[in-house]
């Protein structure tokens, strides 16, 4: 009997052997097994959504590459690999590496002040570009550690939701900081440094094959161009010695100096040569007939941000390449003055002009593969229907008129006694049909100021960057002017044409024998002769 009871006290003691093999005996159980599987189940699953909340909550950055302001972004993945969006381009896809992690590189704006500096000082080109591969890999340290903390607090602050135990929720933590640390590991062990020579374009690069196989040529031309653009533009401050032998134009106080610019299509080389035109030649105003950008984007907006270092008055009407968020954008600018189908007096100058009545990134306005079909046609000519209606109108007499495509000047041949435009990137000088009893109106169509921007490199040679200085005298009609041609990216040569009305009235141009003032590195070679022909119009500018 005394036995029995020993027993039964035994088996009632917690810390009694037999007491340990009933909770284990317990503990096989399937219905116990089935729930410590379950609590298996949604710590892992608790913990794989704090790392997937974590990564998108946090796995961002910014940095500095260059002048370029980047966001740098981590995403799961099952495969891995990097996006580099470039907007407007597309975007550049690259294997880089495995793993359960994307990264996604999206190049934003330029930083205006990084910007002036790597253009005035052509070796911190050099130094951006040697420190770009550095800033990419701090960048991406930066997101790997505050992804990886990201993700653990995430994790802790979903598991203590959740569960609300202390000792599961310290074990979500752990396991997400394994998980995220592996993934982010086995991604830096796979990278592999030669995708960037087998990148796949996506979006607007539509000529991926030709584009892929010159970026390697297009980067050199660029950096080659930035390193001899001080010895370049410097020639320009010679260029009257150079050309002293020519008819000499005498400005009296009364003349006024306009800079005519047009289609620099994003290229930043273009303004330093502006500025340093703008301060050798003493320009009262500079005009610029459209295309500042290549597809009116936000991103591009930036670029207008060297408006404002002219500290002279900036007339711009909207090419068929740029936005009205680019012409709004312009129109911050403290010196800028935007037209459209509207006129404005600078510098003594009545000013008159109208933006581009297409929008080439939208189809409904520029349809694709149209030309210059009669619908067009009627555009574009109707735009300058619209503003000789407004220089009639105008209480003063216009002086200038602007467009952004030559087809555009017709109608206005007799309201006023020069009108300007771009679009061709070809330069060309010509008469407009004059009607009987109206006064003679000269077309002056201007080149590429930024060298057709990218697309200018895609040909044999370079296209070249061209500018105008206009000299008007007192009566505002054009007594002189001087084209400005700069070799294509990658060139040296520097030519000036001076070329001289003789009867400002009637803009008759006295022939004059161009003069080409070279780069100290380029050989002797001869210059174009200016010739004045009748406009191409064409809807591809």
């Amino acid at each position: 009997m005394d036995g029995q009871e020993n027993e039964e006290q035994r088996a009632g003691d917690p810390t009694s052997p037999e007491t340990e093999r009933v909770r284990r005996l317990a503990a096989w159980r399937p219905g116990h097994r089935l729930r410590r599987v379950g609590v298996v189940l949604a710590l892992l699953a608790v913990t794989l959504g704090g790392i997937v909340v974590g990564t998108y909550a946090g796995g961002h950055v910014g940095t500095d590459i260059g002048p370029f302001r980047a966001e740098l972004k981590l995403s799961p993945s099952l495969t891995g690999g990097t996006t580099v969006d470039i907007p407007p381009l597309g975007a550049l896809l690259l294997d880089s590496h495995d793993g359960p992690a994307y990264l996604t590189v999206e190049v934003g704006s330029l930083d205006q002040g990084r910007t002036e500096a790597l253009i005035d000082d052509p070796a911190s080109i050099s130094r951006a570009s040697q420190s770009a591969v550095q800033d990419v890999r701090d960048g991406v340290v930066r997101l790997g550690l505050k992804t990886l903390a990201s993700a653990v607090l995430a994790t802790l602050l979903l598991a203590g939701l959740v569960f609300r135990d202390v000792r599961r929720t310290a074990w979500a933590g752990g396991l997400a900081l394994v998980i995220t640390a592996g993934s982010l590991g086995l991604a830096a062990a796979t990278v592999r440094p030669q995708a960037i020579e087998e990148p796949r374009y996506e979006g607007l690069l539509v000529n991926a094959p030709a584009i892929v196989g010159d970026a390697r040529r297009i980067a050199n031309d660029y950096t080659k161009y930035a390193e001899q653009l001080q010895r370049l533009v410097g020639n320009v401050s010679k260029l009257y010695t150079t050309v002293s032998a020519l008819p000499v134009v005498q400005p009296s106080p009364g003349t006024t100096r306009v800079l005519h610019v047009s289609d620099m299509h994003l290229n930043p080389t273009g303004w330093q040569l502006i500025r340093t035109v703008v301060e050798q030649f003493g320009i009262d105003v500079v005009i610029d007939t459209g295309d500042l950008t290549d597809w009116g984007s936000e991103p591009e907006a930036s670029y207008v941000g060297s408006i404002g270092l002219l500290k002279k008055p900036y007339v711009y009407i909207r090419g068929n390449h740029d936005s009205p968020r680019t012409a709004a954008t312009v129109a911050q600018q403290p010196n800028a003055v935007v037209l459209n189908n509207s006129t404005t007096t600078v510098a003594g100058l009545t000013i008159a002009g109208i933006g581009d009545p297409r929008f080439t990134p939208d189809k409904e306005t520029s349809p694709a593969g149209s030309g210059l079909t009669s619908a067009v046609a009627d555009q574009v000519i109707g735009a300058g229907e619209q503003l000789a209606r407004t220089v009639e109108k105008s209480p003063k007499k216009v002086d200038i008129a602007l467009v952004h495509d030559p087809a555009s000047a017709g109608p206005l041949s007799g309201a006023c006694p020069l009108v300007l435009s771009g679009h061709t990137h070809a330069r060309q000088v010509s008469k407009l049909p004059q009607a009987p009893g109206e006064q003679p109106t000269t077309l002056m169509v201007e080149g590429s100021t930024g060298g057709a921007g990218l697309r200018g490199l895609e040909g044999e040679k370079p296209t070249p960057l061209t500018m105008t200085v206009l000299y008007l005298d007192q009566q505002k009609l054009l007594q002189a002017y001087d084209e400005i041609t700069v070799g294509g990216t990658g060139q040296s040569q520097v030519n000036l044409e001076r070329h001289v009305i003789r009867d400002p009235a009637k803009g008759d141009e006295v022939p004059v024998t161009p003069t080409p003032t070279r780069g100290p590195s380029e050989p002797p070679s001869s210059s174009p002769s200016a010739t004045a022909t009748s406009p191409s119009p064409t809807t591809t500018g």
